[in-house]
């Protein structure tokens, strides 16, 4: 079978593969996480020439186990990981990637493949968490989309198609519009409401993620 990945690779490269702690099978465990968001996306696995591919392009390949060969993450599907930092733990034996991730990562449609919970104490600790409403109404949606649920107005939404999402993203704009010449903030608030939320329905029909939204934000700081 032809390799996928190179093995050209660097003196230091070899200096740092040696050091690390494989398991019998010759794998370490390699955890990505979106750079911009920190949401832990998935889990994986790289060999050797995994590991050497992934420093030289800056591109995450992993080693299939159920395959038994490399991969390169979005190589088919076009949801890509650009590597900007790899590091490993103190044991050397895991490996942390941050990655700009296009697309999803998760084979299931969603963002990450760690967006189910067993329980949830965030709301009980001593501090305040941050969390992003925008973010778990995206993820709402797009659980509705992968995973439809009967009478829900969000699959109503997807399955008229696209024609159906953008004449309610047109209509509610104009009711922002309308709602912003009268003195009465709550309408207004409440306009704005369904604004953002056709809004992200547009963004899922389109495959746009909230981070890319984010990312183009902070460039316009500059």
């Amino acid at each position: 079978m032809e390799n996928k990945c190179s093995n050209v690779y660097s003196e230091e490269t070899e200096d740092f593969i040696k050091g690390v702690k494989f398991d019998d099978k010759g794998l370490v465990p390699v955890v990505a996480q979106d750079v911009v968001s920190k949401d832990v996306l998935m889990l994986a696995y790289m060999n050797e020439e995994a590991i050497k591919k992934t420093l030289k392009d800056k591109v995450a390949c992993y080693f299939s186990r159920s395959r038994q060969e490399l991969w390169i993450k979005g190589e088919t599907s076009g949801n890509t990981q650009k590597v900007v930092k790899m590091s490993y733990d103190c044991d050397v034996d895991t490996i942390l990637l941050l990655v700009e991730q296009t697309g999803v990562a998760c084979h299931t449609g969603n963002y990450s493949c760690f967006y189910r919970d067993l329980f949830d104490d965030t709301d009980k600790m001593g501090f305040e968490v941050e969390k992003s409403i925008l973010k778990e109404l995206y993820d709402l949606i797009n659980e509705r989309k992968n995973n439809p649920i009967e009478g829900s107005y969000t699959n109503y939404l997807f399955d008229k198609g696209i024609d159906k999402i953008l004449k309610k993203v047109g209509e509610e704009s104009s009711e922002v519009i309308i709602a912003s010449k009268n003195t009465d903030k709550s309408e207004l608030i409440y306009e704005i409401s369904d604004l953002v939320y056709h809004t992200l329905v547009l963004m899922i029909e389109k495959d746009v993620k909230i981070d890319e939204i984010k990312k183009e934000l902070l460039n316009r700081r500059k």
